[in-house]
């Protein structure tokens, strides 16, 4: 019972520090414009990840039945986003004191929602797609 109360409160703390930091980061243009460009809505790709942890954490805190959801979402997005900017498909806006950490909670976050450690319902197959497909949304539209 405490570990699941352990790794939530971690995956809150880290989404909300980080949260915090990415935010202060953010550039609000003046004028209308530059609201409808790619480099403005690109800088709220890291702030996504960090609510995509925050909604996990939250879950797994509550012991929500869609926690296995939210921890895989969490968990492809993050290791789309250090896939895709290894291989050069785009640069990734995550600075690397951000990866690190989130790439360990990502891992965490798979496993959990993989084994159904504590049995919240384990994600189906479909479940599991979809997640990955989200991720993958997620990316390609904060990146491209």
């Amino acid at each position: 019972m405490k570990s699941i109360k352990i790794s939530a409160l971690v995956f809150i703390i880290l989404a909300l520090a980080y949260g915090f930091v990415f935010f202060l980061k953010i550039e609000f243009p003046a004028g209308l414009e530059p609201y409808f460009t790619k480099a403005y809505y690109s800088q709220f790709g890291p702030l996504t990840l960090c609510a995509a942890l925050l909604t996990a954490g939250i879950y797994l805190f509550n012991r929500n039945t869609k926690t296995n959801f939210a921890l895989a979402l969490f968990g492809f997005t993050v290791l789309l986003d250090i896939i895709f900017n290894l291989l050069g498909v785009f640069s990734s806006l995550l600075p690397i004191y951000a990866s690190v950490p989130f790439f360990g909670c990502a891992l965490l976050a798979l496993w959990l929602a993989f084994t159904d450690t504590f049995k919240l319902g384990r994600i189906s197959i479909i479940g599991a797609l979809i997640s990955f497909v989200l991720g993958t949304v997620v990316e390609l539209f904060f990146n491209i």
